[in-house]
């Protein structure tokens, strides 16, 4: 028993030397803690998280006190700052995780008194600085890498601060992150409602509630922070009120809204274009697209992908090609590139250039975008590539049958029509299973104009006329009566008359579109924008000219005329043989007689000398040793100018009539010709 009891003491006595050590150990290493985190905050001083110096300051920091969470927050904020992809943000966000938790571990009951005195918010101020950047930079890593779950973790966890002033806007970051995944449901993300129309009440109610606590806390964090400390909060929430009023059709309270932000400085131009756009007032939507926008680097500029196709709906093709290619230059392969693709690539289709169409397309396809800072999404990117890639095989089809007017006798055009046609079915088979996987595609796809749309109203129209559903027909019927939106009414007419005469009813078609055209009225109530509504003009006087009988007088070469005069670029795919009369003049020799012949084969009826009003193209080749340069003009039968300065330079026949066919269209090249060797590289 003795024996025992002694074991016993020992064990007791060596039991409280190791907790006697512990303890000891854990004075030692606070002190060691101590000193080292008030190491790191002299160090820091003079050196910005974002510095290029802050890297291996973080790795110090880290190394004197791997516990504190300066040093996961220098190496957090860096990594931030230069991220421009997914990995990017991926490897970010971990720093800045564990920078967050250390903080809220340290911190966090010091940070939920902070406004118990003026002295003690003094004394914490620097630690609510630290968590702004941190939570800023980690909710920013959570969304553009698609974790809007985790972002609204981060949410509730400052939520549980309760801040007498919410600097994190938590409400209205909510608003926004329901808005952005507003077409998934909870099955995705817990926190989401199960409809567009749930998630968009739940953006407003966090509108809603965010309003509620600034007014609720006014008149103390007035006296704290002085009398203008809530504008700058109000005006957040009604940037993201004018988008949800924008998105849900409220156009209105949307303007109230966007006035509030212009007033108080806070417009973002982009946005308010967007709602012009979608307007249908396109010379106001262009000039806000063209002012100076505030954007974040490595990220999507929304005004420079939308603008170009401003630049389409006035047939100002090249300068939209210009414009996306200075952009991409500029910008490089960081996010935003494959959507400036996507613009670079309609820019070509309109201009008649499909090679470099496809070209860009399969560029945009096989880049992967990173959706940073905007409401577009992934979904979106791949239905657009999609829908222009059909537009494009389509106009392929027709391009082989405007280059041989006998295509029908020719096997290898017969080969390249039918190859095509298959290209078209799966391509518009994956365009139909996407439709059919969107739910909101009612109102980003069918609404002609939407801002929240990635493609354009022609690509719509194009799109409801190769369906030719009864649905379409109903909607086209409803809006172009009902439309709260008095611009875009005509679009919805057009459309209806297109599907008409798809559907084999010209003489319907034919009356609609003659309708539409006596009621454009530039100084009337049914508003026309001449220059900037060209592509709607265009598609009006073709659908006029297809319908048209060709016994009728001269109306369907008047139409197709005035088809000429709005878009050139359109005819070659349109099945509509323009009557032109052409002069030749130069050096002529085999390969110049050969041109014209291949020329002469296109679908263009080539009329006599002696006929009046009708367009004439003037053709002069001139010889240099081996090379030959061919200039040439057009103009339309009411005599302007369609292509006033054109010129090619060739060595042989081969591919060059043919074109020289699509350029008398308008149509852009580089200056140097060669058959089947004309890379994107050439083209302006």
């Amino acid at each position: 028993m003795h024996h025992l009891l002694k074991t016993y003491k020992r064990k007791a006595l060596l039991l409280l030397l190791i907790i006697h050590c512990a303890l000891l150990n854990v004075s030692v290493m606070a002190q060691i803690n101590s000193a080292a985190r008030y190491e790191i905050d002299a160090k820091r001083i003079g050196v910005a998280p974002t510095d290029k110096d802050a890297l291996p300051r973080s790795r110090e920091f880290i190394r004197l006190d791997s516990t504190y969470y300066v040093g996961h927050m220098y190496e957090g904020l860096y990594k931030f700052e230069r991220s421009a992809d997914y990995l990017g943000y991926k490897f970010a966000a971990v720093p800045l995780r564990k920078a967050f938790d250390l903080l809220s571990k340290d911190y966090g009951d010091r940070l939920r008194n902070l406004y118990s005195s003026v002295i003690y918010y003094s004394q914490y101020q620097s630690r609510m600085a630290d968590l702004y950047q941190i939570a800023y930079a980690l909710q920013n890593c959570y969304n553009s890498i698609e974790m809007p779950d985790s972002s609204m973790a981060l949410l509730d966890r400052l939520e549980s601060f309760h801040f007498q002033k919410d600097f994190f806007n938590v409400y209205n970051e909510r608003a926004w992150i329901y808005h952005r995944n507003r077409f998934f449901t909870s099955e995705k993300f817990h926190f989401l409602k199960n409809s567009v129309e749930e998630n968009e009440a739940m953006a407003f109610r966090c509108c809603q509630f965010q309003m509620e606590m600034i007014s609720r806390n006014k008149d103390i964090n007035d006296y704290w922070f002085g009398p203008d400390q809530s504008r700058d909060d109000i005006l957040s929430v009604d940037h993201n009120l004018a988008l949800l009023h924008c998105y849900n059709t409220n156009y209105d309270s949307a303007e109230y809204y966007y006035q509030r932000l212009i007033e108080g400085d806070r417009i973002l131009w982009g946005n308010y274009a967007s709602m012009q756009h979608e307007l249908a007032n396109i010379d106001t939507s262009i000039m806000y697209y063209s002012m100076p926008q505030s954007a974040r680097e490595h990220a999507l500029s929304e005004p420079d992908y939308y603008l170009p196709s401003l630049y389409i709906y006035g047939a100002r093709t090249k300068e939209a090609i210009t414009m996306v290619r200075n952009k991409i230059d500029e910008s490089g392969s960081t996010p935003g590139f494959g959507w400036y693709n996507i613009a670079l690539a309609r820019s070509y289709l309109y201009d008649g250039q499909l090679d470099s169409t496809e070209f860009f397309l399969d560029k945009a396809a096989n880049f992967r975008e990173l959706h940073l800072h905007t409401t577009l999404t992934q979904s979106q990117y791949e239905f657009t590539i999609n829908l222009l890639r059909v537009q494009m095989l389509d106009k392929k089809m027709d391009m082989v049958k405007f280059l041989n007017k006998g295509w029908w006798y020719s096997i290898s055009d017969l080969y390249d029509i039918i190859s095509l046609k298959i290209e078209k079915l799966m391509t518009e088979y994956v365009v139909v299973n996407e439709l059919a996987n969107n739910p909101e595609r009612k109102r980003i796809v069918y609404d002609l104009f939407c801002g929240e749309s990635t493609v354009t109203y022609d690509e719509i129209m194009y799109l409801m006329r190769d369906f030719n559903s009864s649905y379409f027909k109903n909607l086209c019927n409803y809006s172009k009566e009902n439309d709260k939106r008095a611009a875009v009414r005509k679009y919805f007419s057009l459309a209806a008359a297109q599907l008409k005469l798809e559907n084999g009813d010209e003489e319907d078609a034919l009356q609609e579109a003659m309708q539409i055209d006596n009621e454009l009225d530039p100084d009337g109530s049914n508003l026309l924008d001449t220059a900037n509504e060209k592509l709607f003009q265009a598609r009006m006087y073709e659908l006029l000219a297809q319908a048209s009988d060709d016994k009728d007088g001269n109306k369907k070469g008047i139409y197709a005329n005035s088809f000429l005069e709005k878009f050139p670029q359109l005819i070659p795919f349109s099945g509509i043989k323009m009557k032109m009369k052409l002069t030749v003049a130069g050096d002529m020799d085999e390969i110049s007689k050969d041109v014209l012949d291949d020329l002469k084969d296109c679908n263009i009826d080539w009329a006599e000398n002696n006929e009046t009003n009708i367009a004439e193209v003037n053709i002069l080749f001139k010889k240099k040793g081996k090379n030959y340069q061919v200039f040439f003009n057009v103009k339309s039968g009411n005599g302007l100018n369609i292509v006033p300065e054109g010129q090619m330079i060739f060595k042989e026949a081969k591919g060059t009539g043919k074109e020289l066919a699509l350029r008398l269209f308008g149509k852009g090249g580089g200056l140097e010709y060669e058959a089947e060797n004309e890379t994107e590289e050439q083209l302006p």
